[in-house]
């Protein structure tokens, strides 16, 4: 069995990390950790795990915690995960990162979205946790940098015309929503029912951290430089990302021929879904699922394409990712633990 800990298990990621774990017919859970429930039974943090799961939070020790287990988890906030990723490899840990602090590439392009890194070095050794793009350098590694839930969503969305040289790389527009779940567990005056509920708002526009992300791992796939304007809202829901992406055709195409080029491309991945002609992704078809659903349309009179993608943030979008870079790291079948039907209504 493959001994695990949850660094940063109070948080929605960590207990969305919990339920998918416990059951994993090949993961042992070990270890929790909260700074906020020290010595509280998790069950008590999160009901919905009482008789799966009922470990006691305890503190963060890097050197007590890698004593007991092969892989951690870090679904701590960003800097909080780069203060302790070192320690745990040091250790002989494997790490599964699901903060930002080592999705980037360039410390300059980090420092500038986000703040001083204290250990860049890692940077070059860590794999972008992309399945459908990176699975071959997810087995050899021994830290995945988890994506952000955006950049899930947008780059699965854009990768097969990206991939082809389909569209132009300057005309990239992506416009998504989120529900609140994705601002996290923290009190925060917009997330508050009365301030999320009946709204629906844009927010972070031309400035939001997840940019760079995108632009980074699409550059690789075009081998040229990305700009993207990239705009998020929230939407007045518990979870659910809705992307839709823009962008120019460089020769025209249609839709039937478009869904032909995402079909084979995303033949052989389990968690892809392509939707027919006529047929447009919807948040309520992923909801608990590893799924990301897409669906597109070519539109004539533009010379557009317009590509929508549907994934649930806490699980594709964060923790379920986190659980499918697991399984190709540690050689299990990719979709193992991950066999959940979408809930439905």
């Amino acid at each position: 069995m493959l001994k695990v800990a949850v660094v940063g298990a109070s948080g929605y990621t960590g207990v969305e990390l919990l339920r998918i774990l416990v059951g994993h017919p090949e993961v042992e859970i070990c270890c929790v950790t909260s700074r906020q429930h020290e010595g509280l039974p998790i069950n008590e943090v999160f009901p919905s795990l009482t008789g799966f799961c009922e470990l006691v939070c305890e503190s963060l020790d890097v050197d007590v915690i890698a004593k007991r287990v092969d892989l951690v988890f870090t679904a701590l906030p960003h800097k909080s995960a780069m203060e302790v990723v070192p320690g745990f490899l040091a250790a002989g840990c494997k790490v599964i990162d699901l903060s930002a602090d080592y999705r980037l590439k360039d410390r300059a392009v980090y420092e500038q979205w986000y703040q001083t890194h204290s250990s860049p070095g890692l940077f070059a050794e860590a794999v972008y946790g992309l399945p459908e793009l990176n699975a071959d350098q997810l087995h050899t590694t021994r830290l995945i940098a988890n994506p952000g839930c955006y950049p899930t969503s947008i780059i699965l969305a854009l990768a097969p015309l990206i991939e082809k040289q389909l569209i132009d790389p300057k005309s990239l527009i992506a416009d998504s929503k989120s529900g609140v779940s994705g601002a996290g567990r923290g009190v925060k005056l917009g997330s508050l029912y009365c301030e999320a509920n009946e709204g629906f708002k844009a927010y972070g526009i031309a400035s939001h951290r997840h940019t760079p992300e995108i632009e980074q791992e699409l550059a690789g796939l075009f081998n040229s430089h990305i700009r993207l304007s990239f705009t998020p809202h929230l939407l007045p829901v518990n979870r659910g990302i809705l992307s839709t992406c823009y962008a120019d055709l460089l020769e025209e195409k249609s839709t039937e021929a478009l869904l032909e080029l995402y079909l084979e491309r995303y033949e052989k991945e389990s968690f892809i879904r392509i939707m027919p002609a006529g047929q447009l992704p919807d948040i309520a078809y992923v909801r608990g699922t590893n799924f990301c659903d897409i669906g597109l349309v070519s539109d004539q009179q533009t010379g557009r394409v317009i590509v929508v993608s549907a994934i649930d943030n806490l699980v594709k979008g964060a923790a379920g990712q986190a659980v499918q870079n697991m399984n190709i790291m540690c050689d299990f079948h990719e979709a193992l633990g991950l066999g959940i039907v979408p809930i439905f209504p």
